[in-house]
């Protein structure tokens, strides 16, 4: 099975760190991690990777977005993989030889994610249609959150995927130029799948694999966050509406 680097930031975040590094082990993830790339966003200490991997820890003299931060950890890939997880994920389970499998199967696909779970186990909203002004107007008025509503069954195209837990092939990062860092926070994922439609590869996600996320949902009661968010969109909607290429119904 193909080697993979992960890249996981940490901002204040040592203890969920520390318990998604410990699932990797106990989960059998590690065998397939072949180098760690930790972040810490701002100074922190007591990180405790697996012994087995290869441990690259970087600290940030000043804190920086999601797009810098993966974009930094991705020149230490050197791996045909490159995963990017919150550390707020749990795994019950090693996700990586289905996904890995069917990104091997077909290697027109830039990235592929799990069915993402709330600790209670209820489906999150990690696979969507591309936004739009009219769908997030629909949105805010609690009628339909951009997810697809049908039941998929393996290894499903889909516009975008959230960007939790990603895995990703390098080729592709490289070729797209990686995350765009002119969004610091929020819409990353969301344009770099855009990007990738554009380009002729394919986005999809796997629904018979899982991994757990406590979302924080920051931007729903921060301003800095919610200020983050709105900068974010709109500069999406600046590169892509109305130039968009869906996945295939």
């Amino acid at each position: 099975m193909s080697a993979l680097c992960l890249s996981v930031v940490s901002h204040e975040q040592t203890g969920l760190l520390n318990h998604f590094l410990a699932d990797l082990s106990m989960s059998g993830a590690v065998a397939q991690t072949d180098r760690l790339v930790v972040t810490s966003n701002v100074p922190e200490a007591g990180i405790m990777a697996p012994e087995s991997v290869d441990f690259l820890h970087r600290r940030n003299p000043r804190p920086l977005g999601f797009a810098a931060n993966h974009n930094r950890a991705f020149a230490a890939c050197e791996r045909p993989f490159f995963c990017v997880a919150n550390p707020d994920i749990r795994l019950e389970q090693n996700p990586f030889p289905a996904l890995l499998e069917a990104m091997e199967r077909d290697p027109s696909i830039a990235l592929i994610a799990p069915k993402v779970l709330d600790p209670r186990h209820r489906p999150e909203d990690n696979a969507r249609h591309f936004p739009t002004p009219w769908s997030l107007v629909r949105k805010a008025r609690g009628l339909d959150d951009g997810r697809y509503a049908q039941k998929m069954t393996g290894p499903t195209s889909v516009d975008w995927v959230a960007g939790m837990f990603l895995l990703i092939r390098a080729e592709a990062f490289q070729a797209l130029g990686g995350f765009d860092e002119g969004f610091h926070l929020y819409y990353e994922d969301v344009d770099f799948c855009a990007r990738a439609w554009k380009a002729g590869w394919k986005v999809q996600v796997h629904p018979e694999v899982s991994v757990i996320h406590d979302a924080q949902r920051l931007s729903r009661r921060n301003f800095r966050y919610m200020s983050w968010h709105a900068a974010s969109m709109a500069r999406y909607f600046a590169k892509h509406i109305g130039r968009l290429k869906h996945a295939p119904a």
